[in-house]
């Protein structure tokens, strides 16, 4: 159990929010591949929700089947802030997280995310109003601060903690680093030692259960939260958590299990969306899968322009109609197909962290097109 302020949780493993990606379904997925204790909703702007906007309403969408929930705000505003807290309180969050570390400049520029890591008193100040305004635990995400001359994110946390943070969750990296170079460990590691009470949870390049131990290992954080990482690996914290439990790794799923969980998410995006829209949106989720498939050319190429289940469920024949040239007679793929050094570099996890890929790369374009 993971304690969050007022809150159980059943894991110390969170799901991060990942702007256009954490949606329902994606967040019905990983709970039914389990290990997550808590999963937090794509970012959303606080003078949106209150305005009741159809797009923000969507965002923070939840069910029977997603909880806990953790609704993520944005914002500077103190007012609007605590009133965006209360909303997302009555409509059933389990916790309110603020977003004091995305680096897009939309947000910074109106004083939110990264840039309320430059004004610690005012961030003080704001964060109180909302722990008196809900019932529920109040928590923050921030970044180690704005540049590398500047890691405000210790100071930050204890500041926070004093004015009532049910906990923080610490990205590895500054502003300026957006989410490029690798994640500085020995950053987390002050952050926990500022606070005296509340739980520090780790971010950033947690890409396999192995990166998640060492993250807690070396900075003694009380928990893992992993965004990226989990949407290119929904398995990521089943495995940890047992991992973490008995000091054994679980093998990685089979070909078969990964299509079942594909078709399961391509089902809960049209239950969500609809279909046309539901399929529309799973051409940017769907090739993630793929980057474990082995040879995936062919479903690359098709999947992206798919606008019906019908279509999906052809692309997807075709494509293991075509792969079968790379395997054997049970499926599984030859010696004579090398994996890509990009596959391969994250299953190889007897290798320590500092020998595999920094992180997963990140898509071209603004974050909200990713």
């Amino acid at each position: 159990m993971f304690q969050l302020g007022t809150l159980s949780l059943p894991s110390n493993l969170f799901l991060s929010p990942l702007a256009g990606y954490t949606n329902l379904p994606f967040r019905i997925v990983v709970r039914e591949v389990g290990g997550v204790g808590l999963c937090t909703t794509d970012l959303v702007n606080a003078r949106s929700l209150i305005e009741r906007n159809p797009k923000a309403l969507k965002l923070v969408e939840s069910d029977s089947r997603d909880r806990p929930f953790a609704i993520q705000l944005f914002g500077s505003v103190p007012q609007e802030m605590r009133d965006a807290a209360r909303m997302c309180e009555d409509l059933g969050a389990a916790s309110v997280d603020i977003n004091m570390g995305c680096p897009v400049r939309k947000v910074c520029r109106v004083g939110g995310g990264s840039a309320m890591m430059t004004e610690l008193g005012r961030t003080q100040e704001l964060v109180a109003g909302m722990v008196e305004a809900v019932k529920v635990p109040v928590t923050a995400k921030m970044r180690l601060g704005w540049d590398d001359a500047n890691w405000t994110a210790p100071d930050l946390a204890r500041a926070l903690e004093d004015v009532g943070i049910a906990a923080v969750f610490v990205h590895g990296r500054t502003r300026e680093q957006g989410f490029s170079g690798g994640v500085k460990l020995d950053g987390i590691r002050d952050v926990v030692r500022a606070v005296r009470r509340i739980p520090v949870v780790g971010n950033g390049d947690v890409t396999t259960p192995m990166a998640a131990a060492e993250m807690v290992r070396r900075t003694g954080c009380a928990g893992v939260s992993a965004g990226r990482g989990a949407f290119y690996d929904p398995w990521l914290f089943r495995r940890t958590r047992h991992l973490l439990d008995t000091g054994e790794l679980l093998p990685e799923p089979t070909f078969e299990e990964r299509l079942r969980i594909l078709r399961r998410h391509l089902d809960l995006m049209i239950e969500v969306f609809g279909e046309r829209l539901g399929c529309v949106l799973f051409r940017k989720v769907a090739p993630w899968y793929a980057k474990r498939f082995g040879p995936a050319s062919e479903f690359n190429k098709k999947v992206v322009l798919v606008s019906s289940r019908a279509e999906f469920d052809a692309v997807l024949d075709n494509y293991l109609r075509w792969r079968a040239q790379f395997c054997d007679a049970d499926g599984q793929l030859t010696a004579r197909y090398q994996l890509s050094p990009m596959v391969a570099s994250f299953q190889r996890e007897d290798e320590p962290p500092s020998a595999r890929r920094e992180a997963i790369p990140v898509p071209k374009g603004p974050v909200e097109v990713w």
